[in-house]
């Protein structure tokens, strides 16, 4: 069998097919393995009763974990791999410990974005907030290995130090362009630059593509999610270029979803922020401020015409963890609109409105969770997060159309024998909504299928 890419899908597909006795060959395109993974916050999305959640006093369900990935991860989210991964999970999180990922029965209180400690528990996707409370019971899912802070290269390092320990032959610095398909249309190798030398390698076993998204292909993205294009700064390393999926699609796969895309903006922690107000374009809340990181800055970028402001009194100010500061201050509300630029006498009526409810501790409109409720006091401050002016992070969400096993579709729905793909080179659990620590989740989860379905072919 072949690999190729040697992120987290791509290590955890080895690993498993050599397990099972299949000569593995991994081919990485970089000097090393890692790839975006190793980059990540390091946050796996994990549930149903794993063992840390019971020691941090929470109780969780494989079904309240299917119901809360469902809502979260769609419209559009394919319930035929969201439901093994939530059965499966208990198991994964064992898997995942006893290749060397160790874990910290502790939890971290803040929200969406990796402890700064080495805790291993924290929400990471807006279980607690509305309307995902409306759906399930919210608990953390966010699965932080015992490592301080961003633990993405400790997680790759852990995983990639158990694929040494088995069989699997690792060539680096291999650029993998084409898929070689025979006349019955299966895959049955790959052609690579190994060297220097352009190589022709048979897979008996099958071809297994993990080698990322392609948020940095400009002409696809330009494409598929042209609205990334206005962000700042990108989720990913320079080879999430989308060779895997053009590959893909080469030889007989359908690409689905291109235009899905996750978009975050890093307002937490510290949570306290959230008492502020967002508001759009047209001075109006359009969300719930202490909803997932990932879910506003989606909603701002696709449907509020990439115009947002946060809007704070001086009780309420606070520099977040990526120094977002003060961009106004004005002494009454109206001053602050017209600082803006906003229509003549929109914040007022939105403030006023949100005053009145929050007074009796009430959000009817958004449903902000109570402790985050109260009225603003002028002078009101604001922050500019116009996409041109703040940091919003996209990476692509869409890829080859896979099966629950790892095996990719064609156009019409047949499996390509020999072809398996997963991790952002596939389409995932998440296709218009996602949650911290999915990539990850379902990378490894569904590299560990696709390590499994090849080892089994014939």
């Amino acid at each position: 069998m072949v690999v190729v890419g040697l992120g987290v899908a791509g290590t955890c597909a080895a690993i498993e097919a050599a397990a099972a006795g299949v000569d593995v060959l991994a081919l990485e395109r970089s000097g090393a393995g890692g790839g975006t993974s190793a980059n990540s916050g390091g946050i796996i999305y994990l549930g149903g009763g794993t063992p840390i959640q019971e020691a941090c006093g929470y109780e969780d369900t494989a079904d309240d974990m299917f119901a809360f990935l469902v809502a979260a991860c769609g419209p559009g989210a394919d319930e035929a791999k969201i439901r093994p991964y939530c059965d499966g999970s208990v198991d994964h999180y064992h898997w995942l410990v006893d290749h060397g990922l160790p874990f910290k029965a502790e939890f971290f209180p803040e929200r969406d974005r990796e402890p700064p400690t080495d805790a291993g528990l924290v929400y990471s996707g807006g279980e607690d907030s509305w309307p995902f409370t409306d759906v399930a019971k919210g608990v953390p899912r966010g699965h932080h290995p015992q490592h301080p802070d961003a633990a993405g290269g400790f997680i790759m390092q852990c995983l990639l130090g158990a694929l040494e320990r088995t069989e699997t032959r690792v060539q680096t610095e291999a650029r993998v362009d084409q898929l070689v398909v025979d006349d019955d249309g299966a895959v049955v190798g790959v052609v690579a630059v190994v060297d220097g030398q352009r190589r022709t390698i048979e897979a008996r076993k099958g071809v297994v593509l993990t080698a990322g998204g392609f948020i940095f292909n400009p002409a696809m993205v330009e494409e598929n999610t042209p609205l990334a294009a206005h962000c700042l700064f990108y989720v990913g390393t320079d080879t999430d270029d989308g060779s895997g999926i053009r590959m893909g699609v080469g030889a007989g796969g359908a690409a689905v979803n291109l235009d899905a895309l996750e978009c975050s903006l890093p307002l937490n922690p510290p949570r306290k922020i959230s008492v502020g107000i967002l508001v759009n374009g047209k001075g109006e809340r359009f969300i719930n401020e202490d909803a997932y990181n990932g879910r506003i800055g989606l909603e701002i970028l696709l449907r509020q015409g990439e115009e947002a402001y946060l809007v704070f009194d001086e009780e309420g100010y606070v520099v977040n963890v990526v120094g977002m500061r003060a961009t106004w201050v004005c002494e009454t509300t109206t001053e602050l609109a017209e600082e803006i630029g906003l229509p003549a006498g929109a914040l007022e009526a939105t403030v006023d409105r949100y005053n009145e409810a929050a007074a009796r501790g009430e959000d009817p409109d958004f449903h902000k969770v109570p402790e985050l409720v109260r009225p603003l006091v002028p002078p009101l401050g604001a922050i500019d997060l116009r996409v041109a002016h703040a940091i919003y992070a996209p990476f692509t969400l869409g890829g080859l159309d896979t099966t629950p096993d790892s095996e990719v579709r064609g156009p019409d729905g047949t499996v390509v024998p020999g072809l398996y793909a997963a991790g952002r080179t596939a389409c995932g659990i998440a296709v218009r909504g996602y949650v911290s620590g999915i990539s990850l989740g379902d990378g490894s989860f569904f590299g560990r299928r696709a390590g499994r379905a090849a080892a089994s072919r014939e």
